[in-house]
């Protein structure tokens, strides 16, 4: 058989070969878990899908803008990227596996040449210096009977994927405690603004009261009582002072900054940011496909599904197509005569057979990823609608604290001015009035905290529903993946 011939039929062998090991196919979602998110009320959050960019529903220009600068200086996420970089161009490497690989070599030496000496010696004539020049072009092409390119570059692929998918994830992570923590600043100035406007309430009560001994309508008593009650609201605003220092100094970090460039024009946010309508969740399909982690945790399972099909091709032989052109000669004017000219082509098998060992227990190796991956996928998917479930609640029951504890004030704001008229009548003596003082600063300074609750809840629920920079390609979520072909 000519060469010409034999090389015809590897590559028609090649073009009919098979590609071992299992095929992706994305593993079955648990029952219940593509459902709606938003429960029975139907107040607290809402089936409209989750848009890109979560934080702009609270419509606050300056939180926006505080988002994207974190993204831009993060330096966890500048790893990330680099990553992913890496990851691409590992794909892209292993994609130019497919094609024909070529390399050109050329040479020029002077001095002895066995070869040529063996020749002269032959003719009779004595060993010489000499140069010697050769060029050659060689092309090497693997026509991947068993798909073990093919399943490399899958590999390869769905690796850098799930580097993409870790990226993401990083990124919900940044939105999220940014957001938290321009929410704490905020929540915070909110209720240091509650607990000076009681102050100043309970300094006036204790203004009135020591005009009213003074004029011998009052007791010292009543005057120190008011004194302790000024001290007690005065004791809430440190606390509350270096709380809001704390979460501006957080805020600075994930902004890339040292403390003293700390961005302290946000101090003057007194009011948490709002959203205008409940939180669009969408469903448990679109989660699935949404969350960082899941996809990541897909396509690690993909990837070593296609490692286990490059282990397997392992155990058979891999056929190359091998070919080369040039030439050599003492002189470089002759490299391209046909005394000089040299070509070759044909294939070459390389095999691990008969000791099988080394490929066996890297197949068992790819197998027993491939298992552990699957498990866990299955424990990511559970996470998070854990997550999700368990944010959905915390937010929906401060929901109801919230109004409970904003209809509460409103009562003891009723009661305070009914109390003052009485009190100025003489109709309640000084202790009730300084009790339902304490009332009221309570009642308030609970609602404020519960607004600070609030925005934290919903930050950890827009974080748990793994939304926020982008719409994600979707990957179909039925059919079950074989991890242990």
């Amino acid at each position: 058989m000519s060469p010409a011939r034999a090389s015809v039929l590897l590559l028609t062998a090649s073009l009919a070969a098979c590609t071992l090991g299992p095929d992706y196919r994305p593993p079955a979602p648990p029952v219940g878990s593509t459902a709606p998110l938003t429960g029975s009320d139907g107040k607290t959050a809402s089936a409209q899908p989750l848009p890109p960019g979560w934080w702009r529903l609270y419509d606050d220009p300056r939180l926006n803008d505080l988002v994207e600068q974190a993204f831009a200086v993060n330096d966890e996420l500048k790893v990330a990227e680099a990553n992913l970089a890496a990851a691409r161009a590992i794909f892209e490497g292993a994609r130019a596996l497919q094609l024909p690989q070529t390399a050109t070599e050329g040479s020029a030496t002077y001095g002895r040449n066995p070869t040529l000496d063996t020749i002269l010696e032959t003719e009779g004539h004595e060993p010489q210096d000499s140069w010697l020049f050769d060029a050659t072009f060689d092309v090497s092409y693997e026509l991947d009977l068993f798909g073990h390119v093919r399943r490399s570059v899958e590999a390869a692929r769905d690796n850098a994927e799930a580097v993409a998918a870790a990226r993401d994830g990083l990124r919900v992570t940044i939105a999220a405690e940014t957001a938290r923590a321009y929410g704490s600043v905020c929540a915070l100035g909110e209720q240091l603004a509650v607990a000076r406007h009681s102050l100043g309430v309970v300094q006036e009560e204790l203004r009135i009261v020591e005009n009213r001994r003074a004029a011998g309508a009052g007791t010292d008593f009543d005057v120190v009582r008011s004194k302790t009650l000024v001290a007690q609201v005065k004791a809430i605003l440190p606390p509350l002072e270096g709380q809001r220092e704390a979460a501006l100094l957080e805020l600075t970090a994930l902004l890339g900054r040292t403390p003293a460039r700390a961005p302290r024009k946000v101090l003057d946010c007194t009011t948490p940011p709002q959203l205008t309508e409940a939180v669009p969740v969408g469903d448990g399909a679109a989660l699935l496909q949404r969350r960082p982690d899941i996809r990541e945790a897909d396509r690690k399972l993909a990837t070593a599904l296609a490692e286990i099909g490059v282990a397997k091709a392992d155990l058979f032989p891999r056929v190359t197509l091998n070919g080369f052109y040039g030439g050599a000669s003492n002189q470089i004017t002759l490299l391209g005569s046909n005394s000089g000219l040299a070509w070759g082509l044909g294939p070459a098998i390389s095999w691990s057979f008969p000791n099988l060992a080394g490929p066996l227990a890297r197949l068992a190796q790819s197998r027993a990823a491939a298992r552990g991956a699957l498990a866990q996928y299955d424990a990511t998917v559970l996470t998070a609608l854990k997550e999700t479930a368990q944010a959905l609640a915390a937010y929906r029951a401060e929901l109801d604290h919230h109004a409970a504890l904003a209809a509460a004030a409103s009562e003891a704001g009723q009661a305070l001015g009914m109390a003052r008229d009485q009190f100025t009548a003489g109709g309640i003596s000084h202790l009730d009035l300084l009790t339902t003082e304490q009332t009221k600063v309570a009642a308030d300074q609970a609602v404020a905290a519960s607004d600070a609750a609030l925005i934290q809840d919903q930050i950890a629920l827009f974080k748990a529903l793994g939304g926020g920079w982008e719409r994600p390609e979707a990957h179909p979520r039925h059919g079950a993946s074989n991890a242990s072909h």
